[in-house]
């Protein structure tokens, strides 16, 4: 039995390659490019069967293929014992097993009429095969060789080494992720492929059209290889190739100070020097600048073609690298917006309430949405300032932009100012790419920052220079950034107090305070109480599929006697527990939890014992008197007492100085 073996393959109508098979050597087919034989057919799998010699038989083997494998009419399970003339068929193609290439075409089909004899056929296919028998498959890659640099180059002219040497670099400043990485493959590569020894890229803070100014470039990177650090191009050189757009090749420069090749001392740096714009187009990126500081290797026209083909492929990269840019901060910019129209759809967007307090509410939201003012909202914690601000820019010019809310107390200064502003890749530990800051994120729409007396003094600081329409900068980047914003801030605490301690800066509090909005304490509005009860028990009641009818008189006469210190968010989570936790078909005063933080005074409007004597006095007496006991039972803290009175700390220290009322120091412990 011979052991030398032919695959003679067919696909279609033509046979159309021949595979010597060599003992001790296994062969796969397959439509992977892998596979020693490939086979391009939909019905193939990427790894197909397998051929291999076994007790001296070459035997195939179907590797669990997809469509099966056929030798003749039978369908291969497991290993299969070849024998010569055998057909192996997958799908449209065929390979023949044989020992003779002579036996190859023994079978072959006559054809039409009038078309050759089966011997002539054979004799003529023969002889094509015979002729192609010496054919094998030497070489497989899965690499190309030209973008790995290797000792083949050696034998190739400066010309053809500098096409590979571009191959190689094109590939790389392709999948580079920012512009150090292309600034260092652009230098190394300027190096390597010319007589240059120092070589700079220069760019410009964006890309120009027309003509750029010398002054606006950045030296982003440079290398030397001697013992001279780069010299950065000369103006005069630089400014004709922006003004003209063309690379220069300058040579014997010895002499020539102009074009920056002595240094202080009158050493001289350079003999010949190439400055070359990156450019696209129309579009100009920087500029390329290298020079030879050696006589006996200066700068050719070779050099200066390398230079303007990596030219015009670094140019290539950057542009993608600013797409790239563009395409993630819009898509950071959309996720934003998403993540926006989420929490729209998951909070309500009416104010609820029919109160005269909501009412004028709802005309201060109207006036301030017309402009584009800023507005600062005022209110204790859970009286709904969110929604407010979400009202005025819904009923504003932006409201197809988006709005952006962020709480300035729930983070440090350092990631405050990164939320703010954003960083750049690298600027802290953990900043393992770019990221915009919600100023970007809502450019050209509104940006709330929620508790906005708890902000540090750098941190106001910087915000007062964004507000006054000043350009900022991310965290570790130097690129200003400017962004149409309008900006709505709210806070619960008492700011001209802040400002008076130096808490908190008083011109950020004179910008800030253009229109203000104080948004009532729930307790100010008591007849809002019921209707927002309602309107908590069906959102619940939705929520959980409880089959809850309303309040007892009972609960809602409760709702109305509570004082509500955590306000509307308050009253949400309790009418929630009670729908959870509701034993029957209606809510009754039992079902309501409320909280005993507070002191009943404060918590509870206790009416008067029925035996209480009374005793007439004037209004001014009244208030004079009940000023007075609620300044001596918080011990005359002045925003506690103004706080449970409902008035502001100013209008507090008005009537405390026109009524003379005095601490009782007397009455301390």
């Amino acid at each position: 039995m011979s052991e030398l073996a032919y695959l003679v393959i067919r696909e279609g109508s033509k046979w159309s390659d021949v595979f010597r098979l060599v003992p001790g050597q296994s062969v796969t087919v397959g439509r992977a490019p892998t596979n020693q034989i490939v086979i391009k057919d939909e019905r193939c799998s990427r790894n197909h069967l397998e051929i291999f010699m076994s007790g001296g038989r070459w035997t195939l083997r179907d590797l669990e293929s997809r469509n099966g494998t056929m030798v003749g009419d039978q369908l291969v399970k497991g290993d299969w014992p070849l024998q010569p003339g055998d057909i192996i068929r997958i799908g449209r193609s065929q390979l023949k097993f044989v020992y003779k290439l002579s036996d190859a075409f023994a079978d072959a089909p006559t054809g039409r009429a009038g078309s050759k004899s089966a011997a002539a056929a054979d004799e003529d296919d023969s002889s094509v095969l015979a002729a192609c028998e010496p054919t094998t498959i030497t070489h497989r890659r899965q690499q190309p060789r030209l973008l790995v640099a290797g000792p083949e180059e050696t034998g190739l002219s400066k010309m053809g080494r500098a096409a590979a040497k571009l191959c190689r670099l094109a590939f790389e400043l392709a999948k580079a992720a920012d512009v150090s990485a292309v600034a260092d493959l652009t230098l190394n590569g300027l190096l390597e492929g010319t007589q240059a020894d120092a070589a700079g890229l220069l760019l410009l803070p964006r890309p120009a059209k027309g003509v750029a100014r010398v002054e606006e470039l950045e030296l982003v990177a440079s290398r030397s290889n001697t013992k001279h650090r780069y010299r950065r191009v000369s103006h005069p050189l630089a400014a004709t190739v922006l003004r003209e757009s063309e690379a220069v090749l300058a040579r014997n420069i010895m002499g020539d100070s102009t074009l920056g090749n002595r240094d202080s001392k009158g050493e001289m740096l350079a003999t010949s020097a190439i400055c070359a714009p990156v450019r696209r187009g129309k579009t100009i990126f920087g500029l390329l600048h290298l020079y030879s500081t050696r006589s006996d290797a200066a700068l050719d026209p070779d050099d200066l073609e390398f230079t303007l083909a990596l030219a015009d492929t670094v140019a290539v990269a950057l542009d993608n690298l600013l797409h790239r840019q563009e395409l993630a901060e819009n898509l950071t910019r959309v996720r934003t917006e998403n993540v926006q129209l989420r929490e729209r759809l998951g909070v309500q967007s009416e104010i609820i309430g029919h109160s005269p307090a909501i009412r004028a509410i709802h005309e201060e939201i109207m006036r301030a949405a017309a402009s584009n003012s800023t507005v600062l909202i005022r209110g204790e914690s859970g009286v709904g300032k969110e929604l407010v601000a979400r009202a005025i820019h819904y009923n504003s010019p932006r409201r197809d932009n988006v709005f952006v809310c962020l709480n300035c107390a729930a983070l440090a200064e350092t990631l405050l100012a990164s939320e703010l502003f954003g960083h750049e890749r690298g600027a802290f530990t953990g900043a393992t790419e770019r990221k915009i800051g919600k100023f970007e994120a809502a450019h050209r729409g509104t940006l709330m920052l929620d508790e906005i007396g708890e902000m540090s003094p750098s941190i106001q600081a910087k915000f007062l220079r964004v507000l006054e329409g000043h350009p900022f900068e991310r965290v570790g980047g130097s690129k200003p950034i400017t962004a149409d914003v309008r900006v709505i801030a709210a806070t619960n605490r008492d700011l001209e107090k802040d400002v008076a301690e130096g808490r908190f800066r008083r011109d950020l509090y004179f910008r800030l305070h253009v229109i203000e909005i104080v948004v009532p304490a729930l307790r100010k509005r008591p007849e809002d109480i019921p209707e927002l009860a309602e309107h908590f028990l069906r959102k619940f009641r939705a929520e959980t599929g409880r089959k809850i009818t309303g309040f007892t008189s009972a609960a809602i006469d409760k709702l109305l006697r509570y004082r509500w210190p955590g306000n509307v968010r308050e009253l949400k989570n309790v009418i929630e527990r009670a729908v959870v936790l509701c034993r029957g078909t209606v809510i009754d005063a039992d079902d309501l939890l409320l909280t005993s933080i507070a002191t009943p005074g404060d918590t509870e409007i206790q009416p008067p014992p029925a035996e209480e004597e009374f005793l007439p006095a004037s209004l001014t007496e009244i208030e004079q008197r009940f000023i007075l006991a609620t300044l001596n039972y918080t011990g005359w803290n002045k925003s506690r007492a103004a706080s449970i009175l409902g008035i502001e700390r100013s209008t507090l220290d008005r009537k405390i100085r026109r009524y003379g009322l005095a601490e009782d120091v007397s009455s301390r412990g």
